[in-house]
């Protein structure tokens, strides 16, 4: 008896003949795989191409012995040079498993154009497209904000639907454990400050205005808008990549099943903490800031850590302390707007969640430029 491992497998071969005149029959046997090698389809494209006119193409598979994705590459390639000439092949003759795998790969739409890399669109139809695009998602946004107001108005009455355990869970991640990245960005800013403002005063020998320039600096402007940043690409970031991927896992739509309100359980605890959390941040940033301007001082231009401290008592006040700690809270409402709309925005693929945590980024240091200019027009127009 022969043993079939024993039994020499053919080369991959195709070979054509012409039952009728205007019909070719392409045979295919042996052993179709990536290791044999694919054969040429020059013959193939020869005859299609003759004077004899073919307008039927059919295909005997019988004497196939084994194959893989090489057998679908070359009938593709065969297949596709037919269509070109006005032929529609017959596969009835090919393994099942063939012509489903071919049928698959012909109902996959084709690729379209994502517009990325698109040298010949002008920046201004990209500025109309980005437009158009914030417009369309402007009745969502006003919708997303109106369930914001009837959950604050639900969280007055003490009808709100969120656990306290979350909230003080979510202050932890957004408030003590965020110090950190605060704490140097905020020396660093301040340090920025008192040198660059330190060239110029040191040119009428008013260095001892250091500590009013990083003070002022710091307190009405730069401790707010910094830690707004920092807040943006750290907790916006996280809130909607967190409801974005409860999107997919279908976990919001559960709660609505549970009569639970998502925006009660979910979004609520996030606004309260960063509401919460912002103003002290804030005054963190503040004091850091001060301290660097400070150690600039001592150290390059020999002011003593008592002169810079009446100084920089001499020149703020409550109120402008409460210009900077008004600063940072709006930030963080609009952080935490910006973060949590586009989490309940996201889609339902792991793409659309970067997509959402991208976008949260984006929009909340929108908000926080927008806001600033406004705020610090409406201050210096109030004369405060």
């Amino acid at each position: 008896m022969t043993n079939p491992a024993d039994t020499p497998i053919r080369q991959a071969s195709v070979g054509y003949t012409q039952p009728e005149a205007d019909c070719l029959l392409v045979r295919l046997a042996g052993s179709w795989t990536l290791k044999e090698g694919i054969p040429s389809i020059d013959e193939f494209s020869r005859r299609i191409t003759g004077k004899t006119p073919i307008r039927q193409i059919r295909f005997d598979g019988r004497d196939i012995t084994r194959w893989d994705t090489s057998l679908l590459a070359f009938l593709t390639r065969l297949m596709g040079q037919a269509r070109q000439q006005g032929m529609t092949p017959d596969l009835d003759g090919l393994p099942e498993g063939v012509r489903r795998l071919l049928d698959l790969a012909a109902a996959v739409p084709p690729k379209q154009n994502t517009g990325r890399g698109d040298t010949q669109t002008g920046m201004i139809a990209q500025i109309g497209a980005i437009t158009l695009e914030y417009l369309r998602g402007a009745p969502e946004m006003v919708r997303f904000l109106g369930e914001v107001t009837l959950s604050f108005g639900r969280l007055l009455r003490g009808k709100a639907q969120f656990r306290r355990t979350d909230l003080l869970l979510i202050i932890q991640d957004v408030g003590p454990q965020a110090l950190p990245i605060v704490s140097l960005i905020s020396f660093l800013v301040g340090l920025i400050v008192a040198y660059m403002g330190a060239v110029q005063l040191a040119q009428f020998g008013a260095q001892i205005y250091i500590a009013n320039l990083v003070g002022i600096g710091m307190v009405r402007e730069m401790g707010a808008l910094m830690t707004g940043i920092i807040m943006a690409g750290r907790t916006g970031a996280s809130f909607a990549a967190q409801l974005g991927t409860m999107q997919v896992n279908e976990e919001i739509d559960a709660f609505r099943t549970l009569g639970i309100s998502p925006m009660d359980f979910l979004v609520m605890p996030r606004m309260l903490a960063l509401i919460f959390v912002m103003p002290l941040l804030t005054l963190y940033s503040d004091l850091v800031g001060m301290l660097a301007g400070l150690l600039v001082a001592k150290t390059t231009f020999d002011i003593g850590t008592f002169e810079y401290y009446h100084q920089t008592v001499h020149a703020l006040d409550l109120t402008q302390f409460a210009v900077g700690i008004s600063k940072g809270t709006t930030y963080g409402i609009l952080i935490a707007i910006a973060g949590c709309l586009r989490g309940m925005q996201c889609g339902r693929s792991a793409q659309a969640v970067g997509e959402a945590t991208t976008s949260a980024v984006v929009t909340s240091i929108l908000f926080i430029v927008v806001a600033a200019s406004v705020l610090t027009i409406i201050y210096q127009q109030l004369g405060i």
